[in-house]
């Protein structure tokens, strides 16, 4: 995985919950892709349809709250979303997020200096966020070398397995 990731955004509110982005009657597919064309289809039932090319996803505060399910941050992985940026997380839903390979990135004050359209460009390793679109710079959270790897991996299991591999 390149550190670097550029796309359009979109950008959503405060309190995104994984019931909002994962309807619960969702649970029971299995495919991964099949998922994702579910991702966000109760607030933006065209939402699959903008991310075709890839984007990255604004959150605000407390992205990901509710319950546990690693489905989410699947759904909007294979959605298409390259990476998602938010004010605050989940706990829970960040780890997901990590252990199934999708960039996640605490920003504070990432709302403030984005909106949906913008094109936005992320240094996942310094966690300098850049807006293209209106020349603001920003800084989050950068992640570390070892979340990197398990990114690049392609997620936990994948990484493990590697690892284990080398033995």
């Amino acid at each position: 995985m390149d550190p670097k990731i550029k796309a359009s955004a979109i950008k959503l509110g405060n309190n995104i919950d994984t019931d909002v982005i994962l309807p619960g009657k969702c649970l029971i597919i299995v495919d991964h892709y099949e998922l994702g064309k579910h991702a966000l289809e109760s607030i933006d039932t065209e939402f699959v349809n903008k991310t075709k090319n890839g984007i990255i996803l604004i959150g605000g505060k407390n992205f990901g709250c509710g319950s546990s399910r690693e489905q989410a941050p699947i759904a909007l992985k294979y959605a298409g979303v390259k990476c998602v940026i938010a004010e605050t997380f989940a706990r829970i839903f960040y780890r997901n997020a990590i252990n199934i390979g999708l960039p996640v990135i605490e920003c504070p004050g990432i709302s403030e200096i984005t909106e949906t359209g913008n094109e936005i460009s992320i240094d996942l390793e310094t966690g300098k966020i850049q807006n293209l679109t209106n020349n603001k710079t920003i800084h989050g959270t950068n992640l570390p070398q070892f979340i990197m790897k398990i990114l690049t991996d392609g997620g936990l299991i994948e990484n493990l397995r590697k690892r284990l591999n080398k033995k």
